[in-house]
Order: C-alpha cells, then sequence, then structure tokens
C-alpha cells in the first residue's frame, strides 16, 4: 500500500491510499476527524484529491459530526460574544436573544444544554451574531486591505457558506464566509487578500501564488495554518 498526503485549503489535509483489489474511489472520515481517499492503484493521485475537492461540503459536515461537536456554555463566538445557556424553571419552549456582546439561549430546567433543540436554537442565534460582526466588520477591512495593495473590486457580501472561506466572481464581486469571524485576524487577513488577489489573477497557479506573496509574505504559511480551520462554529 502507498500513500500520499495532500493540502487543500478547503477541506485540510487528505490522506490518498493505492491499495490493491481496490475497483473505485473510496471516501470516508475517520473518529478522529481524519479524511482519507482510498484509489485503485492504476488511478493517478491528481484523481483522488480532484475527487476528494468534489467531496468538500460532505467532509465538513461529516468530520464535524465525527468529532460530536456542540456548543459549550460561555464559549466564544467571533470577535465579541459569548454563549449563555438559561436554564428557566417556568419555561416550557427554548427561546434565544442577543444583548449586547451576549447570546443568550433560554430553555427549560428539565432540558440539558447538550439537548438537539436547544443546540439547534443555540446554533442559529451563534449565526445571527457572526453575521452582525461579519456584516460590520469585514467589508471595511476588505476595502482597507484594498487601499493598501492597490487591488480593487466591484462588491462585497457576507454569506453562510458550507467549505469555502470566500469566493471571487469574474465580475470581481467578493463574497465572503461568516464564520471568517472565529479566525484570528492574521488569518481573516489571509482570506481577504486571497479574495482580492483574485481579481487580477483568477486561477490558481504560479502567478497567483506569486501576487499574492507580494503582498503577503508570509502567505505559505498561512496557507498551512488554514488547514486546521473549518468553516464552523467550533
Amino acid at each position: 500500500m502507498s500513500t500520499k498526503v495532500i493540502d487543500i485549503p478547503e477541506i485540510g489535509p487528505v490522506t490518498l491510499y493505492k491499495r490493491r483489489g481496490n475497483r473505485s474511489l473510496r471516501l470516508s472520515v475517520s473518529p478522529d476527524g481524519e479524511i482519507r481517499v482510498s484509489l485503485p492503484t492504476w488511478v493517478p493521485y491528481m484523481a483522488g484529491e480532484q475527487f476528494a475537492r468534489s467531496k468538500a461540503e460532505w467532509i465538513v459536515a461529516h468530520r464535524h459530526q465525527s468529532k460530536g461537536v456542540s456548543l459549550q456554555h460561555d464559549q466564544a463566538i467571533g470577535k465579541a460574544h459569548r454563549l449563555q445557556f438559561v436554564p428557566l424553571s417556568h419555561g416550557k419552549k427554548v427561546t434565544t436573544r442577543l444583548q449586547q456582546n451576549q447570546i443568550q439561549v433560554f430553555h427549560p430546567a428539565t432540558m440539558e444544554a447538550t439537548n438537539l433543540h436547544v443546540q439547534k436554537a443555540a446554533q442559529a442565534a451563534c449565526i445571527r451574531a457572526l453575521r452582525k460582526e461579519a456584516e460590520a466588520l469585514l467589508p471595511q477591512r476588505l476595502q482597507a486591505l484594498a487601499q493598501q495593495t492597490g487591488f480593487t473590486y466591484n462588491n462585497v457580501g457576507v454569506k453562510q457558506l458550507r467549505s469555502r472561506w470566500g469566493s471571487c466572481s469574474h465580475q470581481k464581486d467578493i463574497t465572503l464566509n461568516l464564520f471568517l469571524m472565529q479566525l484570528p485576524w492574521r488569518l481573516i487577513d489571509y482570506v481577504l487578500l486571497h479574495e482580492l488577489t483574485h481579481t487580477k489573477v483568477m486561477r490558481h497557479g504560479p502567478p497567483f501564488w506569486e501576487e499574492m506573496e507580494r503582498h503577503a509574505p508570509r502567505a505559505r504559511q498561512l496557507r498551512k495554518e488554514m488547514a486546521a480551520h473549518s468553516p464552523a462554529l467550533n
């Protein structure tokens, strides 16, 4: 059996296995979150990489399921919010409220914070908080970086994306993932510069990375750091 580990920015490290007897490509996510693609010995590694890229959304969803991710009391959300689970002895429904820097989740005392309905309500409230932060902070940060680097773009929007941190269209419209607010600022700036670079060079390749490294000399190191993160609340 031969193996190869590749790094896909939207997904992270992926291990490609060539096994005798395999007749097709198979994708799996281990309990500890490792992403594996097994393929026949005669199939090139590039095909395994393309297969993993095509399944990016599935990988992100199943990786977090395998880790049993749940939201915790007093967890930091974004740059300024804290999540608070508030049990109520007289409550019968799960409700949420954004109050200043708190994300409050009110639930019946008979329910644990880990209850599926409580967690779903908390997730929705956290995403509202992240959207609020992202819409307030990311466009102005993108504009500042564009002015520093000389890049130009048309419009910028914020969305909840499952597997990508951002995108740039041929019309120079940039979309940013609200989950960026979960990252440290150095990685947020890396993603913003990545999308700004696409306004000049659309395809990834040597010209793209050369252009990006002109403005972000630590781009290679930051790209490796990004592999440890996924667009999610945790």
